[in-house]
């Protein structure tokens, strides 16, 4: 007889598929709406162009002119698009140019450029610095490279060889036969703002057991190192760079790539000699091509890094806010921005610091309606970073971000919160100001003269994972905890989540960083991106429905897809839909900036068609969910057995599917139906020997041979402009007997 199948909306993988029945198990690329299962909607990449680095912060404001702007924050680069352009608006170290003579030394044969200062230049390696247009450009003697290969260019710096030397890298190698210290232009530095990653580094402290590097030298690997004993950039023992100059050349020396520490006993000019993999507690990896290779010989102090990853280097991160048409952009741990949206040539015009404000603050926000500008774990002296505290609040005087002095005429002020020990984030509410240590939560009020916001802890052993984990909506914050999923609505509450073990087993703490909470309004849904155990960047992402769920049925599911890996996240509130970003460990080098060693990123529009569109292509978004196994009881009536299925059964009975009718709220093209049959619940399902089965909206039926004690369904899709929303399905079951 037919019988129809009805699944409860979201994932349950708290369980095996033998107990999930009449449940969704997983799938990629699926979301739940009305307790119903579709395929998401489709993106496409906002402008032609790929923006340098990891995006680390997204925000969206609209000027008083109605203009719309998305800012972007990377780790080496503030954007902002508008008009489907994006335009650099970085902030300046030295706004008005530093002129340098004498400066640039090339090799024939080699893409590497030296700059040498007058005085020290404070770059690190992955900085940006930007050289003047041509006319400040003096000849290179014996060097094909001119004004054309710099002027008006940005390049990632490779290397600092010392406090006044650094090295660029050109596209081509040089042909001319090599110049010495000559030629000069006007330069401007970047700020900095961190690196495009989390990692871990050993040592009490930084790398360092009780000491640190005192020669922080920098080189890249000219070739990709594999996952093995040798160092096979080069050959047998040895490890080819891009030059050796500044590292130790004898004795027992170490150098970082990424994650993995290489002993090393004897240099040449562009390689290490000697080499001995994954040294001092850490672990064998591969290393692409150009990747950034540390000295870590070099102590200050006494000991050897410790063989424990126990400390983490946070990366490179924004807090982007507005007031007004005013633009407000924090570098994490750094100095505070602002930019005029109204100024006629705006795009053309670069963030400048904020006078008077804190230059080291963990995060930011701009207190609404009342108008202050709140700084989170910031300096307790404003303009010493070493005076950063990082459980410290400072707020501006009310209308003016450059008054932080308490006065008895203004509304500035400091709070220090008690419970934990450093702020991680905060998000304005509804009626007050969320702030997450990572222990506790707490509510910051205005409540105007004379101590303009009042304070309380509201939550204990709820703190907040990551600066970008939470989210507030409809006068709800919901956050991701390094031990679970909360809500507060008024009251704390930790939230029942059917796929909690599957996320948390398998998050890389050590990376919390990384992870962002953003809101889909259309589709009522907040989604958290995370990374997995064994990747320092966000794979994955899980989801809760607010609109659908209820307390008896809380509606979570993941997506795995490593197309939907995303950096940031923002609504629809000013641009219609939602946008997003994707990081790329891509080198590649044709736009923006020239040896950018740190990868790119890509700025989407979501909800956009069924399909990706990036850089002009279009392909498929393959999308797939599976349910729980069911079974089949032969019930008794009466006595006399009958042949009724009833898919809440025991198992007791093999059952017969002959025919599946497929039914589809909505399709697109063709989807695929798959019968995944087992017997037993440690037995591997095998696919129905006629299927899988393609289905289009002309499809009626599909006739078919299954025979198990127990099916799971799989509904799923592979094709480009293919989008489908479940209906009810119906098999014709008939019972079997035992065997």
């Amino acid at each position: 007889m037919l019988q129809k199948l009805g699944f409860l909306p979201g994932f349950n993988k708290q369980v095996t598929s033998t107990g999930a029945e009449s449940q969704w198990t997983g799938g990629e690329n699926v979301r739940f709406r009305y307790g119903t299962p579709e395929k998401i909607g489709g993106w496409s990449q906002l402008g032609d162009s790929k923006l340098t680095g990891a995006v680390r912060g997204l925000h969206h404001m609209v000027n008083k002119n109605g203009i719309k702007y998305s800012l972007i924050g990377t780790n080496r680069i503030l954007y902002v698009y508008t008009g489907g352009v994006y335009y650099d608006i970085h902030p300046l170290t030295n706004p008005l140019g530093t002129a340098i003579t004498n400066a640039f030394s090339t090799t024939n044969g080699s893409p590497t450029v030296t700059l040498t200062f007058s005085s020290a230049h404070n770059f690190q390696a992955g900085d940006i610095i930007l050289f003047g247009d041509a006319s400040t450009f003096s000849t290179i003697t014996n060097s094909n490279f001119g004004s054309a290969n710099f002027a008006d260019k940005k390049f990632m710096v490779t290397s600092v060889l010392s406090a006044n030397i650094i090295t660029i890298t050109m596209p081509s190698n040089e042909t001319g036969s090599g110049a010495t210290t000559s030629g000069g232009i006007t330069y401007f530095q970047y700020y900095h703002v961190g690196p495009a990653e989390q990692v871990g580094v050993f040592g009490y402290g930084i790398s360092q057991w009780g000491g640190t590097v005192t020669n922080p030298q920098t080189t890249t690997l000219n070739g990709a190192l594999n996952a093995d004993s040798a160092g096979t950039g080069g050959t047998g023992t040895t490890i080819n760079v891009a030059s050796t100059t500044g590292f130790p050349s004898s004795g027992t020396n170490f150098i970082q790539v990424d994650n993995e520490e290489i002993s090393y006993t004897g240099t040449t000019t562009t390689s290490f000699t000697g080499i001995t993999r994954n040294v001092r507690g850490t672990t064998n990896a591969s290393h692409s091509n150009g990747a950034t290779v540390t000295n870590f010989s070099s102590y200050s102090a006494w000991g050897q890094a410790a063989s424990t990853t126990d400390k983490v280097a946070e990366p490179g991160m924004w807090s982007l806010d507005n007031l007004g048409s005013t633009a407000i952009c924090l570098i994490f741990n750094g100095e505070c921005f602002q930019w005029n949206s109204d100024l006629s040539n705006a795009v053309d015009t670069r963030a400048t610091i904020i006078s008077g404000a804190p230059t080291a603050s963990r995060d930011m926000l701009v207190s609404t309606p009342d108008r202050h500008l709140v700084f989170f774990g910031t300096e307790t002296t404003i303009g010493d970073k070493t005076t950063q505290d990082e459980m410290f609040i400072r707020f501006s005087s009310q209308e003016d971000i450059t008054d932080y002095t308490p006065t008895a005429e203004n509304s500035a002020g400091t709070q220090r919160l008690a419970a934990g020990s450093r702020i991680m984030g905060a998000k304005l509410g509804r009626n007050a100001i969320y702030v997450w240590s990572d222990t506790s939560l707490f509510t910051m009020r205005f409540v105007g003269t004379p101590f303009t916001f009042a304070f309380e802890q509201v939550g204990t052993n709820c703190g907040l994972i990551g600066k970008n984990a939470a989210v507030e909506v409809d006068g709800a914050a919901y956050w991701m905890s390094d031990n679970g999923f909360f809500r507060y609505t008024g009251k704390l509450e930790s939230m029942d989540c059917l796929v909690e073990d599957y996320v948390y087993d398998n998050l890389n703490t050590t990376s919390n960083q990384m992870v962002y909470a953003g809101i889909n309004n259309l589709f009522g849904e907040v989604i958290w991106f995370y990374p997995e155990a064994n990747s320092n960047v966000n794979t994955q992402s899980v989801t809760y429905s607010y609109l659908d769920s209820t307390a008896k049925r809380p509606i979570w599911f993941v997506n795995a897809s490593p197309l939907f890996i995303r950096t940031t996240w923002q609504d629809s509130a000013v641009f219609g839909l939602p946008h997003a970003t994707q990081y790329d460990a891509d080198t590649d080098t044709s736009f923006d900036v020239t040896g950018n060693t740190e990868g790119v990123s890509y700025y989407y529009e979501h909800e956009t068609g069924v399909n990706q569109v990036r850089l002009g292509v279009t392909t498929a978004i393959p999308a797939n969910i599976t349910s729980g196994d069911y079974d089949i009881t032969q019930k008794v009536v009466r006595g006399a057995a009958t042949n009724l299925g009833d898919l809440r059964g025991d198992g007791e009975n093999i059952m017969r599917v002959s025919r599946i009718i497929p039914d589809f709220i909505a399709q697109e093209g063709e989807a695929i139906i798959q019968l995944d049959l087992r017997n037993y619940s440690n037995n591997a399902a095998a696919s129905s020997s006629l299927g899988p089965f393609t289905v289009t909206t002309s499809t009626d039926k599909v006739d078919t041979r299954a025979r198990a004690r127990a099916i799971a369904l799989t509904i799923s899709n592979t094709a480009v402009d293919t989008s489908w929303k479940l209906g009810t399905f119906r098999l014709d079951i008939h019972a079997g007997g035992r065997r």
